[in-house]
């Protein structure tokens, strides 16, 4: 099997000016936060960033916002963090935001391949401007879109060296459904095991999906 560890410095010559970043989280656990200050240290600007929520000023995606390199934001909440609240109601930064369930379903259907699916979430609200509507059984359903990413930053437990990873507690959150819904995803792990360390009952993430592991 490949070995797919690389470096911090490495991992910064995929990222690139006005690029498509998923991003690993809740309210900052789970976030791979090596990897965002490597991102910080490449100047790249004008990203679209998909993530659940923006954290605190310092914390998980919060310091890409205050340092001003995304341009929009796709998430579904950002009261924790008022900078981003503030580039929002100035028009610095594009927002939209997505109730959470229907955005974890929306990049779901990107790694899985699908469509899109079916929901009545938002239904009578600013959710369905813009949206297509089906009626099905006398209940009106919204079409969601899959969303994806040109790349995906994800934070592990345990990784072995062929990419196979597990995941601690809440920190699983978001971060194995971003894994499969972008075109190369990297992965920050607290620890890097020899391959077939991990039980295989414990593995969430397969390698298979795995581009690379960033070794520190």
């Amino acid at each position: 099997m490949k070995n797919k560890q690389i470096t911090l410095n490495q991992a910064k010559e995929f990222f690139c000016d006005g690029m498509t970043i998923m991003v690993g989280g809740f309210m900052g656990v789970g976030t791979p936060q090596h990897l965002i200050t490597a991102l910080l240290e490449t100047n790249v600007k004008n990203l679209t960033i998909i993530t659940n929520d923006t954290a605190f000023v310092d914390t998980g995606i919060g310091p890409l916002i205050v340092n001003n390199r995304v341009k929009k934001l796709i998430a579904s909440h950002i009261g924790t963090n008022p900078e981003a609240g503030h580039r929002m109601l100035s028009g610095e930064m594009e927002v939209q935001l997505i109730p959470q369930g229907t955005l974890a379903e929306r990049i779901r259907c990107a790694g899985a391949g699908l469509g899109g699916f079916l929901t009545p979430t938002g239904v009578g609200t600013i959710v369905e401007e813009g949206k297509e509507k089906k009626v099905i059984n006398g209940r009106t359903y919204l079409l969601e879109l899959p969303l994806y990413a040109d790349l995906a930053l994800i934070q592990a437990h345990q990784a072995d060296t062929s990419g196979n990873l597990t995941y601690h507690l809440s920190a699983r959150n978001f971060n194995p459904l971003i894994a499969m819904a972008a075109d190369i995803t990297l992965a920050e792990s607290d620890e890097i095991v020899p391959m077939g360390s991990l039980d295989p009952d414990c593995i969430v993430t397969p390698g298979a999906i795995i581009d690379h592991i960033i070794i520190r």
